[in-house]
């Protein structure tokens, strides 16, 4: 459910939406929300010294009901 919300949030903010991809993973400390885009969009996800991050963060926080949740934003430019 998280990953639908956090994709429809998202979709709503970027220009190219067929390029949104959110993918859940579980870890020890809790679930991480991995968010790609296209590079054209990251700074639109960003926004202005992090403050677009920072609300989604606090929406999935709050639609998490308590659990620990994290919303990682992936630059699709860096290679791992």
């Amino acid at each position: 459910m998280l990953e639908e919300a956090l994709e429809h949030l998202v979709k709503g903010i970027v220009d190219h939406k067929d390029e949104v991809a959110v993918r859940r993973k579980e870890l020890r400390r809790g679930e991480v929300l991995e968010v790609r885009v296209h590079p054209e969009d990251l700074g639109r996800v960003i926004g202005r010294s992090g403050r677009t991050a920072s609300a989604l963060r606090t929406v999935m926080g709050a639609l998490a009901g308590g659990q620990n949740v994290r919303v990682d934003i992936v630059d699709t430019d860096r290679v791992r």
